[in-house]
Formats: C-alpha cells, structure tokens, sequence
C-alpha cells in the first residue's frame, strides 16, 4: 500500500478523548485524528518522534491523521487500524488465483477474495475466500497489533467484547464445516514472537486457544512501514500460546 504523500515527520505531544492526538509539527502544535480505539499502551509515550499524513479535504475537521509512532525500542509502530485491512486486501488480491509460495501459499488455492463478508444481519467478516464449485469458504478476520513486551506481539491492548465475538463467530464458522483464519498485523518490527494478552483480556486469551484446539489458523504477520508505504511481509511470528 503506498501512502498518497510522504508522510511528515513531528513529535507526540499527548493523546486525549480517544481519537485526538496534539502533534509538534514543523515547529507548531497540531491536533491530528487517531483512528486507533486501543490503549495503545506501548507506544502513547509523550515526546516520541511520529508520522502523520496530511488530507487535502476541505470537509475534514482534522487535517492531520496519526499514522505511526516510533517505540523506544526505535521501530515505527502503525497506529491506524484501516492499514491493515489496505495491505491484507492488496496481497490477497495479488495471491489468490496465483502459483505463489510461503506464507501466502494457502491463500492461492483459492479463486475469489470478497471484502466485507456478511455472515448475518449484523455481522460482516473481513475478508470470505472461495473456490469455484465449492460451497466451502476460508473466512478471514485482520486484527492490528500495535502492543508488544520483551519482543512479543500481543493482542488485544485493551478489552475487546468485539474481538471475542470475531472468534466466537469464527468457531460457530468452523463448526459448520468451513474453514477460518486470524490474521494480527503487527505493525512494528521489533517482535520475534506472539501471544494473546492475557493480562489485559483473559477471556480473549481463553477463546483464542479453544478456537486454534478446533482448527482455526492463526497468522501473525510482520507489515513493513517506511514513509511512503506499507506492506504485508510473508514474516510469520512463531505463536506462543
């Protein structure tokens, strides 16, 4: 995925109510949308260097969205939740239907992506890969990782009721004879492994491993972030559960 400009490099000032972040930008304070509903605990460290992108929109409010923020570790960390969904989208579109290998390899056996898959009235999954004359469907569901301790990814930094119901409907999936993927973005580069947090969301933690004990692919994968793209990368973390 390629940023539609380069990205403008400031410094974290603060976060408050949720989605308003304060930027020093070029000498000036600026209040920049944060499209991320985490705690972002990781990484909302006051005084660390970040990148934002600026809209033409006049409509906008903000003119400003936070797009990453450097960790003391150095690495930049993607704070906004609709990249994922971007770089996931463009790669399967790229892979399904391909001769490909690695990471992606099983994502090519299939013939069709469909976004936004609704399952139900008020469900809609990320993304449904089908087969032609199949009735069977690889449901796919992206989650963004920002947080991370001693070098592990870990999902989710805050509650989530939502993100246990994905895997709730995602086994409910499985059970009916389809097949089912997580994939956590992990939106930095200085893990080595991943892991559910339990401490934050012990639930989460719970249903996670019931899902993965009945089949369900867990795919943690390494986007690479520079100021002008980001890329889903075929570096698969080892999952400690």
């Amino acid at each position: 995925m390629k940023y539609s400009k380069k990205l403008h490099q400031g410094v974290f000032l603060k976060r408050y109510k949720r989605f308003f972040a304060d930027v020093d930008f070029q000498g000036q304070q600026v209040v920049a949308h944060v499209p991320n509903t985490g705690s972002l605990k990781s990484v909302n460290n006051p005084g660390q260097a970040c990148l934002i992108s600026e809209s033409d929109n006049p409509e906008r409010k903000l003119k400003f969205t936070l797009e990453m923020i450097q960790a003391p570790s150095g690495a930049w960390v993607g704070v906004n939740t609709s990249t994922p969904n971007s770089v996931v989208r463009e790669t399967l579109l790229s892979v399904v239907g391909q001769n490909h290998q690695g990471a992606f390899a099983h994502w090519a056996a299939f013939d069709e992506v469909k976004p936004e898959y609704k399952i139900s009235a008020e469900t809609r999954l990320d993304f449904a890969l089908k087969k032609k004359n199949s009735d069977k469907i690889h449901f796919i569901e992206v989650k963004n990782v920002t947080l991370a301790e001693l070098e592990t990814a870990q999902f989710p930094d805050a509650v989530s009721e939502r993100a246990q119901k994905h895997v709730r409907e995602l086994m409910s999936l499985m059970d009916q004879g389809h097949t089912a993927e997580l994939i956590f973005t992990i939106q930095r580069n200085d893990c080595k492994k991943f892991s559910p947090a339990d401490h934050i969301d012990a639930e989460y933690g719970k249903l996670l491993r019931e899902a993965m004990s009945k089949g369900l692919r867990v795919s943690p994968l390494v986007v690479h972030l520079s100021h002008e793209t980001a890329e889903l990368s075929e570096t698969l973390l080892p999952v400690e559960i």
